[in-house]
C-alpha cells in the first residue's frame, strides 16, 4: 500500500493549482463563501461548471468520448482535493456527478448521446426524486406509483427533500410500477420532464431560512418508455448503482480541515476574561487538537482507499466509514464554531445569493449559525448513518 504521490501525480497537482490560480474567479470563490447552503446557487454553480467544461474537466469519472479525463484514480482524488482547498464552488451533482454515472452503466446508446452532452451544457439541470413523505431510509416502500398506458408512464404520487426541484427542468424518478411484486422488485427508474402541468414544486424552507429542497407532488404527469433506464421493475439495482456516487467521494478530510482552518481564525479573534484568545486557551488548544486528529484519520482512510483503487481494488466499505466519520467530524466542527461566536450565531444572517444585507457582528460570523444547521442532516442524506453502519457491520464485521 502506497500512501503518497508519484512525481507524475506531483506535477499533475501543480497544473490544477496553476489553473485555480489562474481561472477560478474571485467573485465564485467569495458567493461559495457566503453560502451556507449544501449546494450553491444555480447561477453560480453553472458559471463554474462551464469553465471546467471549457478546460475538459468537469466529468473527470467519465469515459474520454463522453466529455470525461481517462484520469487515474490519484489525479482524480488530487483534483477534487485542490478544489476544495482553492474554495471553489460545488458542482451541482445530481445530474453530472448522480445520472450521468447511471446512464454510462444503464443508459441505451440514444439516452446517452441525448442526454450526457445536455448536462455538460447546461442545458439540462436535474433533481432527484427519491425519497417521499413516508420513505426516507426504508426506501423500497416508496408509494408514488406510474402505470403504463402505451408509449408513456402516468404518475400519480409525491417526493420529498428534493434539492434544487425550483430550479431543475429535468427530475430522475423511482417510482412504483408493480405492487404484487416484493417492494424492492416493483421498482422502475425513470427520467421525467418537469415543464408539465402534472408537476407541482412546493417549497420547503429549512431552519437557517434557506430554500433549497422541495416536495414534488406529480398528479397524472407524463413520462416517456424511452426515458425508463433499464428495464421495468429493475430500477432498485439502479438506485443502488447511483447511491454509489452519491456517497462516495474522497475529499471529506481536505473540507474538515479548511474549515478547522476557518473555526481556528474565528477563535484567534475572540478574547477571553483572562485576556488570552480562545486559540490561546488549553481548552480550545485541546478541542482544536481533538477535530484536526479525526481529520487526520479520515485522510489516511481516503488514502488507503485511493491506493486500493489503484491496485484495481474497489472502495468497499471505507466509502461508508468516510460517509459517517465526515458527516459527524463536520457537524462538531460546525458546532464549535457556534460555541466560539457566542451570541452572534442567535442571529438571523441572510446568506442568499446577491443578498446585500450588512452581517450582524463580524463578516466571519456570516455563515456560522447557517452551516451548523444545515449540517445537522449530513447524518441523514445520502443514506443515514444507521444504514451505513448496517453496511460496514456486513462488510466488515460479516454480522
Amino acid at each position: 500500500m502506497h500512501l503518497q504521490f508519484d512525481q507524475e501525480e506531483l506535477a499533475f497537482q501543480e497544473e490544477v493549482k496553476d489553473f485555480l490560480e489562474k481561472e477560478l474567479p474571485e467573485h465564485l470563490v467569495i458567493a461559495a463563501k457566503k453560502s451556507s447552503a449544501v449546494f450553491p446557487e444555480k447561477e453560480v454553480a453553472l458559471e463554474w461548471q462551464a469553465i471546467l467544461a471549457k478546460k475538459g474537466w468537469l466529468v473527470p469519472s467519465w469515459p474520454k468520448e463522453y466529455g470525461g479525463t481517462n484520469w487515474n484514480p490519484a489525479q482524480k482524488y488530487i483534483f477534487a482535493k485542490e478544489l476544495a482547498e482553492a474554495e471553489a464552488p460545488s458542482i451541482i451533482p445530481m445530474g453530472l456527478a448522480m445520472l450521468g454515472p447511471v446512464l454510462l452503466g444503464y443508459g441505451t446508446q440514444e439516452q446517452k448521446d441525448y442526454y450526457l452532452p445536455r448536462m455538460i451544457s447546461g442545458e439540462d439541470y436535474w433533481c432527484q426524486g427519491y425519497s417521499e413523505p413516508g420513505s426516507g431510509s426504508d426506501l423500497a416502500s416508496l408509494k408514488c406509483k406510474a402505470e403504463l398506458k402505451g408509449d408513456k408512464y402516468i404518475i400519480n404520487g409525491t417526493k420529498i427533500w428534493t434539492t434544487h426541484a425550483h430550479h431543475a427542468n429535468k427530475i430522475f424518478c423511482l417510482v412504483r410500477t408493480d405492487s404484487l411484486e416484493k417492494p424492492q422488485a416493483g421498482i422502475t427508474f425513470i427520467m421525467v420532464d418537469m415543464d408539465q402541468p402534472g408537476i407541482t414544486v412546493e417549497p420547503i424552507i429549512t431552519i437557517a431560512k434557506d430554500h433549497d429542497v422541495n416536495q414534488v407532488v406529480f398528479t397524472n404527469a407524463e413520462a416517456k418508455v424511452t426515458d425508463r433506464i433499464g428495464k421495468q421493475g429493475e430500477g432498485w439495482t439502479v438506485a443502488k448503482y447511483l447511491l454509489e456516487f452519491e456517497r462516495g467521494g474522497g475529499v471529506v478530510s481536505a473540507r474538515a480541515f479548511r474549515a478547522i482552518n476557518y473555526t481556528k481564525k474565528l477563535a484567534g479573534n475572540i478574547s477571553l476574561d483572562d485576556g488570552l484568545t480562545m486559540m490561546s486557551s488549553p481548552e480550545y488548544l485541546q478541542k482544536f487538537a481533538d477535530l484536526e486528529i479525526r481529520a487526520q484519520a479520515v485522510q489516511y482512510t481516503e488514502l488507503r482507499s485511493l491506493s486500493s483503487m489503484k491496485e484495481g481494488g474497489s472502495p468497499g466499505p471505507e466509502s461508508s466509514m468516510m460517509k459517517n466519520l465526515g458527516a459527524e467530524l463536520q457537524q462538531d466542527i460546525s458546532e464549535l464554531a457556534l460555541e466560539i461566536i457566542g451570541y452572534y450565531g442567535n442571529a438571523f444572517q441572510d446568506t442568499s445569493y446577491g443578498s446585500n444585507e450588512t452581517a450582524v457582528g463580524d463578516e466571519s460570523y456570516l455563515t456560522v449559525a447557517g452551516s451548523y444547521q444545515n449540517l445537522r442532516a449530513a447524518s441523514i442524506y445520502g443514506g443515514s448513518k444507521e444504514v451505513q453502519k448496517n453496511i460496514i457491520a456486513k462488510a466488515v464485521l460479516g454480522l
